[in-house]
C-alpha cells in the first residue's frame, strides 16, 4: 500500500494512489486557501470512514437497515509533541435494535485504522536531498 504525496504550492498537498486523489491544506487562518480538509481532519476522517466501513459489514451480515448511519470523531490536540489524543468514535445507528448494540461495537472495534492507532505503528522517517553531482 502507498500513497504518493506531492507538494502543490503554499501549504497545499495533493495525495493520489489508485487513481484517486486528496487535497490537503490549511485554514485562511493558518496560511491556506482552506481548498481541503488539514492533515489531522484526513486522519480523523481515515479512522471514521474505517469504523463506518466495519459498521455496514456488520449491518449488512444481519439484513438489519443502514438508514441514518452516520460516524462521528472527535480528537483533542495536545501540545509537546504536537498530537491528537483522546480520539472518540461515535456511531450513530438509528435503526439499530438495542439486541445489536454489542456485535455493532465488536465489529466497529475490528477496524484496521482503529487497530493500527492502538499498538504505536512503527514510523521510519528518510529525508533524500539532491543527488550530488560528480566532480568532473
Amino acid at each position: 500500500m502507498e500513497v504518493v504525496i506531492q507538494h502543490l504550492g503554499n501549504v497545499q498537498f495533493a495525495a493520489e494512489t489508485r487513481g484517486h486523489r486528496v487535497i490537503a491544506d490549511q485554514p485562511a487562518e493558518n496560511g491556506g486557501a482552506d481548498a481541503g480538509m488539514t492533515p489531522p481532519e484526513l486522519l480523523l476522517a481515515s479512522l471514521g470512514t474505517c469504523a463506518g466501513h466495519y459498521a455496514v459489514q456488520y449491518l449488512k451480515g444481519r439484513g438489519l437497515s443502514q438508514d441514518g448511519l452516520e460516524i462521528r470523531v472527535h480528537a483533542e490536540k495536545l501540545l509537546r509533541p504536537a498530537r491528537l489524543d483522546e480520539f472518540q468514535i461515535d456511531v450513530l445507528a438509528p435503526a439499530l435494535p438495542p439486541e445489536h448494540e454489542a456485535g455493532l461495537m465488536r465489529a466497529v472495534h475490528a477496524c484496521l485504522i482503529h487497530n493500527t492507532l492502538l499498538a504505536t505503528p512503527s514510523i521510519t522517517l528518510n529525508v533524500h536531498g539532491a543527488v550530488p553531482v560528480e566532480a568532473r
